[in-house]
């Protein structure tokens, strides 16, 4: 069976499909995930859109894209239980019509994709946004609240929240709204699971994420390290000394190298489980 995960490690990010992937994330946790069917449910949305009177101006066609996914469709974010997986998982997504601030934004980006509106995602600090580049400038949206327009004054403060600076000028603002890429975005979905997982001691779904934002990202060290610990969790101490090796090779001069570099020597002695 062709490994359409091998394709997107040294693909680049204009080819890679962002809506297509982020199902591909989805068919790890289930396997017999169709994903015609979720591309038929994108059709489906994308037909109503155009069969609808509609302005050829972006800024008239998203609010058209909000009003069918909020209002009509009822998608919403999941503040009864925000860090359930299944709000990563876009298939859940769909079905549920529930998700976190990036898969919704997944939805909302293809969507407009889908109709010509170059909606961008931002990773942001916090909460995933989008946004869309106008000639009078940029309009930027949460789609975790029903696509709500954000002013200067509201990022400033969402961004303080989650930074040490007590102040923001707007050089530094304009660079946290700059456009993810699609491989950005990925990752950061994967890294929301994997936290997930971890808080929930689930360490071989962690490992899973690791493994595969280890092939979204070679230069994702970190993952080493992190996949290490999962492996330690599990009981599979030779694979958490060859992660850790790995990551110190990579990263000598790393804030942790010591403190992993102790771990490796406690594990010297113990004998390696097979997996």
């Amino acid at each position: 069976m062709h490994d359409a995960w091998q394709d997107l490690r040294n693909a680049n990010d204009t080819d890679i499909p962002l809506f297509a992937t982020a199902l591909l994330i989805a068919r790890d946790e289930y396997p017999a995930l169709d994903a015609a069917a979720y591309e038929s449910h994108l059709h489906e949305y994308t037909q109503r859109l155009r069969a609808a009177p509609r302005s050829g101006e972006s800024a008239a066609q998203l609010q058209a894209i909000n009003r069918l996914l909020y209002d009509e469709l009822g998608f919403c974010g999941d503040d009864r239980d925000y860090y359930d997986p299944r709000n990563s998982y876009l298939n859940d997504v769909l079905d549920r019509r529930m998700g976190n601030p990036i898969s919704l934004a997944v939805v909302q980006i293809e969507l407009a994709r889908r109709l010509g509106v170059p909606l961008e995602g931002i990773s942001f600090p916090g909460h995933f946004l989008v946004r869309l580049p106008l000639e009078e400038g940029i309009v930027v949206l949460d789609p975790y609240q029903k696509g709500r327009s954000l002013d200067v004054a509201e990022l400033r403060r969402r961004a303080r929240a989650h930074t040490d600076e007590r102040e923001l000028d707007d050089d530094r603002l304009a660079r946290m709204l700059e456009p993810a890429s699609h491989r950005a975005i990925l990752t950061r979905m994967l890294r929301n699971l994997k936290g997930v997982y971890a808080e929930r001691e689930q360490w071989d779904k962690a490992v899973r994420c690791c493994d595969r934002l280890l092939i979204l990202d070679t230069l994702a060290v970190s993952e080493y390290r992190d996949r290490g610990a999962c492996y330690l969790h599990l009981g599979h101490t030779r694979g958490a000394r060859e992660d850790w090796q790995r990551y110190l090779a990579l990263m000598p001069q790393a804030e942790d190298a010591e403190e992993i570099a102790l771990k490796l020597a406690e594990l010297g002695s113990a004998q390696p489980r097979l997996n």
